[in-house]
């Protein structure tokens, strides 16, 4: 008899499986607990929530389970769409300063994986987003996997949620009731082998009953053994691992399991070096590191990949044998040489930007005013730099390019913000004025002059 657990009759558990309320959210009590009492006390004003850690283990159900307690309507984005700063403002800025259209009370606006806002696709959306947190009316919930890859301006302005890895025994309750919904016949030591080879990701631990339950109507331990996690991993758990002085083994089946490719990998690590303080632990650690890094470049150039296994055992157990387990008691930082990259990039896209907005303004062509006009255009925005940030257009970054003073640019954003917000004066009616006789009146100028009103900065250019 065909087994009712064949593949084309399942369906994905972990979907099937999901939390519907905050009751179902296994483990993690304290974070559901504040999440409870911040829906409950909500309110405009109120900071939005940052969940965050490792994947797995139950964020974004928990956003999801929030909204359908709270009985609250779902705008959802996350790192599969394009979140450029025009899709948020109009997705998410739109939802969180408008009512719901479904009747609901309010619109919970979720960003999934908000510690990835990078690159040219989503240019200018963490800008947004600290435009929308600031302006919303409605509850805000974001998600990271790694709080330190959030910008700082962001975590500031949001209050941390921290989920913990979820431990084997609170689990085992949950991945037994899976079985008996699925009139599965599980043994106790094939549900502790899978919530204990989990790594605290409850959904790895669904996936993995699911994969042993195919083709299956009992599950024994031997059953799990054969379905074992393929353990997921972050650059994190690798590093600390490499400073803990773990078992050689681990490492090297750690450095297979991160999603970082090795050249990425030995990046992170020589980032990291110098937490040795031992001159002579950390010459014989950057030795492993540079070793590593010609196992990489030889794998480039002769684009003969099995070579990458040399170099993750020579980064890894190297600096392993460097390290000699004394620990990382620091914050792990990714490669420095990103941060200066990722600014270089900045100020490139910043310089282009202000070449395009002058060359609008003064329909001249870039190179044009590169060569001629840079220097006179940026003595006079130092001079009056409100009134020319009101008429190219220049935001914050922008105008920095010209004054490199961000406390200065900080004033001058403030006073053009307010100046926004100022109600317009009513125009006041004109005065009636007694009507001159002709031959009394003064001689009018034939010559016409544009109103003081009307003229610009760079009507002379």
């Amino acid at each position: 008899m065909a087994s009712e657990y064949s593949s084309q009759k399942m369906q994905d558990w972990t979907e099937k499986y999901r939390p519907q309320s905050l009751q179902e959210i296994v483990g993690n009590g304290p974070a559901v607990r504040q999440i409870v009492d911040w829906a409950r006390s909500w309110r405009r004003g109120t900071p939005p929530l940052i969940f965050y850690g490792k994947p797995g283990i139950g964020k974004t159900s928990a956003a999801h389970a929030l909204a359908r307690d709270m009985g609250w309507e779902i705008v959802e984005l996350n790192a599969s769409d394009q979140r450029t700063k025009a899709i948020i403002e109009r997705v998410a800025g739109t939802s969180s300063t408008t009512t719901s259209l479904s009747g609901a009370e309010r619109k919970l606006i979720i960003l999934d994986e908000a510690d990835n806002l990078h690159g040219t696709a989503d240019r200018g959306g963490a800008r947004a987003i600290m435009e929308i947190i600031k302006n919303a009316r409605q509850p805000i919930v974001l998600i990271a996997n790694d709080i330190y890859g959030l910008a700082k301006e962001i975590k500031a302005l949001g209050e941390p949620v921290l989920f913990r890895a979820i431990q084997a025994r609170s689990m085992v309750p949950r991945l037994r009731e899976i079985c008996r919904d699925e009139g599965l016949a599980c043994s106790p030591e094939a549900l502790t082998g899978i919530a204990e080879s989990a790594g605290g990701d409850m959904r790895s631990a669904v996936n993995m009953l699911y994969a042993a339950a195919i083709g299956r109507e009992d599950v024994g331990e031997a059953d799990v053994h054969t379905n074992q996690k393929d353990l997921r991993a972050t650059i994190f758990d690798l590093i600390a691992a490499i400073f803990s002085g773990k078992p050689d083994a681990d490492l090297i089946r750690l450095s297979r399991a991160v999603e970082d490719t090795p050249d990425t990998i030995v990046q992170w690590i020589e980032g990291n070096l110098h937490v040795l303080r031992d001159p002579e632990r950390a010459a014989r650690a950057y030795a492993a590191v540079s070793r590593a890094d010609e196992w990489v470049g030889l794998t480039y150039r002769r684009q003969y990949y099995a070579l990458w296994k040399y170099a993750g055992a020579m980064m890894t157990i190297g600096v392993k044998e460097a390290a000699g387990g004394a620990g990382i008691h620091e914050r792990i930082m990714p490669p420095a040489r990103w941060k200066r990259m990722s600014g270089a990039r900045k100020q490139k896209a910043v310089r282009t930007s202000v070449m395009q907005k002058l060359s609008r303004k003064l329909d001249l062509p870039q190179h044009t005013i590169r060569e001629e006009y840079l220097t006179l255009i940026t003595l006079l925005v130092e001079e009056r730099p409100l009134e020319c940030v009101r008429e190219i257009g220049l935001d914050a970054d922008e105008l920095n390019f010209f004054l490199h003073d961000k406390e200065r640019v900080k004033t001058v954003m403030k006073a053009l913000k307010d100046l926004q917000k100022a109600p317009k004066k009513k125009e006041e009616k004109p005065v009636e004025i007694e009507e001159v006789p002709l031959a009394e009146a003064p001689p009018v100028r034939e010559e016409r002059q544009t109103p003081r009103s009307q003229a610009t900065l760079f009507d002379s250019f």
